[in-house]
């Protein structure tokens, strides 16, 4: 059975170290689908994706987890997130044509920072923003990791223009004696170092996992799906529009005859009328000349 649009927990045995592992095709496919992304971009927004979908995992509540690279290059922004059910969606904006040829991340988005917002249902927002100057996203989310979250953490992501691929482990808290979590963390890390970029695009899951960690006890659980998804609409454009204020959206309205609102992440397209607007805002006084 194909990996493909899953993410699986796993854990190793006789220690504290716990991990994911994801891979995205059609559900990748379907949110490219949306935008034509220059190859290279495709690749990274790719890697963006994944990650989402590898955060998702930690979430402890049902919730939002948003990953948001804002810079100063061709990208000013790449925008991902996924739901604890592990729906996905996602947003480049920039001068796509001058990205095409890039290839460090710096290239991409210039002097940059990288923020991980955690958005429980019901609960309160978190944030954490950590600049994004290593050489590549992987090295980036860990540094986020150790910093905001005290966790040694390791992530390889990986995209082409087919699939996006990624794995994530990370030591939790512990009871063992130090030396013992020090050298179990150490055995797996390098083990995950070795991992190559072609098995973890092109192997399932369990055979990436044999190839690393046959000799130390990893148990595999369960995969979970993973869906492209979009959250907009009309009521929810309808809260925006608002927000902008009723003499805004009314001048639009005399100006074009009603208000298209596109989204971004789906193309879906949402139109109110001057009767939509009114019922929005209530009767305007009229323009005084």
């Amino acid at each position: 059975m194909s990996d493909h649009d899953t993410l699986q927990k796993f854990l190793f045995d006789g220690t504290d170290i716990r991990g994911e592992i994801s891979s995205l095709a059609d559900c990748y496919q379907a949110i490219l689908a949306q935008q034509q992304y220059p190859d290279a971009v495709a690749a990274l927004f790719g890697e963006f994706l994944v990650a989402a979908s590898l955060l998702s995992a930690t979430l402890k509540y049902p919730g939002i987890i948003t990953i948001q690279a804002t810079g100063a290059g061709p990208i000013k922004t790449i925008m991902t997130e996924c739901t604890q059910g592990n729906k996905l969606r996602g947003i480049v904006r920039g001068d796509l044509d001058a990205a095409a040829g890039a290839k460090q991340l710096q290239d991409f988005l210039g002097s940059a920072t990288l923020a991980i917002t955690i958005e429980p249902e019901g609960g309160e927002r978190y944030q954490g923003i950590v600049p994004l100057d290593a050489d590549n996203l992987s090295q980036c989310l860990e540094h986020y990791f150790n910093q905001s979250e005290q966790l040694p953490t390791q992530i390889k992501l990986c995209a082409d223009q087919r699939i996006a691929s990624g794995m994530l482990i990370q030591q939790m808290p512990s009871s063992q004696q130090a030396e013992k979590i020090a050298a179990d963390w150490q055995h797996v890390s390098l083990l995950m170092n070795s991992l190559k970029t072609d098995e973890q695009l092109s192997l399932p899951h369990s055979e990436q996992l044999f190839r690393l960690f046959h000799e130390d006890g990893v148990r595999l659980f369960e995969h979970q799906s993973l869906h492209f998804f979009c959250s907009c609409s009309r009521q929810r454009t309808e809260r925006a529009l608002i927000s902008l204020g009723a003499p805004e959206i009314q001048s639009i309205v005399e100006e074009q005859g009603s208000v298209l609102i596109t989204c971004e992440f789906c193309d879906e397209q949402y139109q109110f009328s001057d009767q939509d607007v009114e019922e929005m805002f209530g009767p305007q006084p009229p323009t005084l000349h």
